[in-house]
C-alpha cells in the first residue's frame, strides 16, 4: 500500500495517543481464549482433523480490508483516510484487537446497534403508527448499548414495557405490534428466542413440535397490556398500558386493544363467536407457569425472567446467532430468527459453546464483540453469498450495507451533513426527518436472510440519478470534491483521496491507471474527477460490507 506523507507525521501522533486501548471487563471470559476454541471447534465440526480440509479456509483479509469491516461492523462508518494511514503504520500485532476496544468505547456504537434493532423491532409491525417510536428507541437503545447494560436486562425491559412510546423506547415492541397479545408474544419469541411460534395461532405448527396451545399459553401473559392514544398533550401520542381492571371486549370490538381483558381464551375454531378456552400463562419453551388471575406486572415480569435466564438455551443462542451472522456473515441457523429443537443447523458444539460462555459472561454484549472479532473466522477473507451445498464459515461473507451504515458512508465520501443532501430531493420534509426517508428507501429487514437482500432498480437510479447526490458530486459545490481540487495538485494523489474517502483504500496500480487515463482524456480535470467520485460511490464495493 502506498503510504501518503502528507499525513504520516499526523498519523505517527495519532498512534502514539492510542497506544493504550481500554481494559476488558474482569468478570467476563477471556475473549481471546474463548474465540481461539471457537475457531477449534468450529474447524473440527467442519472438516474434522484433515489438513487437506483446513485449507479450503479463506485466508485472513488484509489490514485495510479489516479496518474498514470492523469500523462497518462497530461504529457503522468508514474510516477516515487518516485513519487508514495510521493503521498501515502501526506495526503491533495486537492492533485489531485495540482498535475493536476503541471503537467499543466510541457513542457511534450505540447508535449504530440501536438503528439495526430498531428496524429488527419496527420492520414487522402490525401498527404503521408505530413509526412514532422510532427516533425513542434509537436514542433507548443507544444509550443502553454505549453503557453496556446486559442484553438480558435490555430484552426484559422490552417485554415489561409501560409509557409513552414517543419518549421510552423500550415501548417500541408493543406498539409495533398494537399491544395485541397474538403479535406481540410472537414477536418476543422470534426476537428473544428465535423461535417463529405463530404458526401455531390456528393450528399446530406444520414444521416443529409447537403445539396451539402452547402458542395461547404464551399469549396468556399478556391480555391486560393495551395501547391507548394519549391527546392530551401537544402532539399526538400513544401510551403502553398494563391494565389490571380491564373488561371483557365485545367481539364487534375483538380488534380494540385500548382497555385489554382479564384473561386470554383461545379461540373456538368451530365456533368463532364463542368466548373459546381460559389459557394459563405457560412459557413454552421451559413449562414455567403462573396461575390465572395474577397481576399483568406478575405475569411479565416472570415471563421476561424466565425468557432471558440462562437456563433458557434458546435466549443465549438467539443472540449469539444474530450476531454472529452480522458479523462472519452467516448463522449458524439461517434464516436467524428461525431457531428450534427441530431446525437442522449447522456447527451445533459451536453454538452451544460459544452461547454458553455469552451467558456465563453475564449477556454482556460488547464481551460478544470481541470474541467473535477475534476469531479467525471473522478476520477470514469475504467472499459472495456461497451456494448451498458448498462448506459453511470458509469464509467472511459479503454482504449489502444497512441503509443507515450506507448513508453515513455516503456523508463522509461527499463531504457534506445528511439535510443538505436530502433536501434537494425533497425528502427532508417526510416524517421523521431526512434519514428516515432515506431508509424507507434503502432499508431492509435484517432478519431476512442476506441472500434474499438485493438492491433494487429504484435504488440504483437514486444512487445514480438522484438530483441531491449529483450536486454534492459537483466540483463548483463548496466543500467537497471542490475543496479537493484547490488543495491538491498532483492528480495521483486526489485520485488516491478520492479512494481512500470512499472505500477506505488505496487503488489497485489498475485501478489508478484507469484513472489518471480518463482525467488525461478528458476535457476538463474538474469533470473528470466528477466522473471518479460518481463511479466510487456507486461501484458494488462501495454498497457493501466485505
Amino acid at each position: 500500500m502506498r503510504i501518503r506523507i502528507g499525513v504520516i507525521l499526523r498519523a505517527l501522533l495519532l498512534l502514539t495517543l492510542l497506544a493504550v486501548g481500554p481494559a476488558l471487563p474482569a468478570a467476563s471470559p477471556d475473549p481471546e481464549r474463548t474465540a481461539a476454541r471457537v475457531d477449534l471447534l468450529l474447524a473440527e465440526e467442519t472438516f474434522g482433523t484433515s489438513a487437506e480440509g483446513l485449507q479450503r479456509f479463506a485466508p485472513n483479509a488484509d489490514d485495510t480490508t479489516l479496518l474498514r469491516r470492523v469500523s462497518l461492523d462497530l461504529i457503522g462508518r468508514v474510516p477516515t483516510p487518516q485513519e487508514v494511514t495510521l493503521f498501515a503504520l502501526d506495526p503491533d500485532p495486537a492492533k485489531q484487537f485495540r482498535l475493536v476496544n476503541r471503537l467499543l468505547d466510541d457513542h457511534r456504537f450505540g447508535q449504530n446497534w440501536a438503528s439495526y434493532w430498531r428496524d429488527v423491532i419496527l420492520y414487522r409491525r402490525s401498527e404503521e403508527r408505530a413509526l412514532v417510536s422510532a427516533r425513542a428507541v434509537d436514542e433507548y437503545l443507544a444509550g443502553e448499548f454505549n453503557a453496556n447494560r446486559p442484553w438480558n436486562e435490555v430484552a426484559s425491559a422490552f417485554i415489561t414495557a409501560t409509557g409513552d412510546v414517543r419518549t421510552d423506547g423500550s415501548t417500541a415492541l408493543i406498539m409495533a405490534q398494537a399491544g395485541r397479545p397474538e403479535d406481540t408474544v410472537a414477536e418476543i419469541s422470534r426476537i428473544f428466542m428465535g423461535i417463529q411460534i405463530q404458526c401455531a395461532q390456528c393450528h399446530d405448527h406444520p414444521y416443529d413440535d409447537w403445539k396451539r396451545e402452547e402458542f395461547h399459553q404464551l399469549a396468556a401473559f399478556f391480555p391486560r397490556v393495551a395501547v391507548r392514544p394519549d391527546r392530551g398533550k401537544d402532539i399526538r401520542t400513544f401510551v403502553v398500558v398494563g391494565n389490571d381492571l380491564p373488561v371483557f371486549r365485545r367481539r364487534r370490538n375483538a380488534s380494540n386493544r385500548f382497555r385489554g381483558t382479564p384473561e386470554h381464551y383461545m379461540p373456538d375454531l368451530a365456533n368463532p363467536e364463542a368466548r373459546g378456552e381460559l389459557m394459563q400463562p405457560v412459557l413454552f419453551a421451559t413449562g414455567q407457569s403462573l396461575d390465572n388471575g395474577v397481576t399483568d406486572e406478575q405475569r411479565r415480569t416472570a415471563l421476561a425472567g424466565w425468557i432471558t435466564s440462562a437456563d433458557n438455551e434458546w435466549f443465549a443462542k438467539a443472540y449469539v446467532n444474530r450476531m454472529w451472522s452480522e458479523l462472519v456473515g452467516e448463522g449458524f441457523y439461517e434464516p436467524v430468527d428461525d431457531l428450534g429443537p427441530d431446525r437442522d443447523y449447522t456447527a451445533p458444539h459451536t453454538l452451544a459453546y460459544l452461547a454458553q460462555e455469552f451467558a456465563d459472561s453475564g449477556f454482556d454484549v460488547k464481551w460478544l464483540m470481541r470474541t467473535i472479532m477475534a476469531t479467525d473466522a471473522y478476520r477470514r477473507e469475504s467472499r459472495s453469498r456461497r451456494d448451498y451445498g458448498e462448506t459453511a464459515f470458509t469464509a467472511n461473507r459479503s454482504q449489502r450495507l444497512r441503509a443507515d451504515q450506507l448513508l453515513n458512508v455516503l456523508l463522509a465520501a461527499l463531504d457534506i451533513d445528511e439535510g443538505s443532501l436530502l433536501r434537494g430531493n425533497g425528502t427532508g420534509r417526510a416524517r421523521g426527518g431526512p434519514r428516515a426517508a432515506f431508509n424507507l428507501a434503502f432499508g431492509y429487514d435484517p432478519s431476512e436472510r442476506r441472500d434474499q437482500v438485493s438492491g433494487s432498480i429504484t435504488q440504483a437510479l437514486a444512487m445514480m440519478n438522484s438530483t441531491a447526490i449529483n450536486s454534492a458530486i459537483r466540483a463548483n459545490r463548496p466543500g467537497g470534491l471542490g475543496n479537493l481540487l484547490s488543495e491538491i495538485d498532483d492528480d495521483r494523489t486526489l485520485v488516491s483521496e478520492l479512494y481512500l474517502r470512499s472505500l477506505a483504500r488505496e487503488p489497485t496500480t489498475d485501478e489508478l491507471r484507469t484513472c489518471l487515463t480518463c482525467v488525461r482524456d478528458a476535457g476538463r480535470r474538474e469533470e473528470a474527477f466528477e466522473d471518479i467520485l460518481w463511479s466510487l460511490i456507486n461501484s458494488t464495493e462501495f454498497l457493501q460490507r466485505r
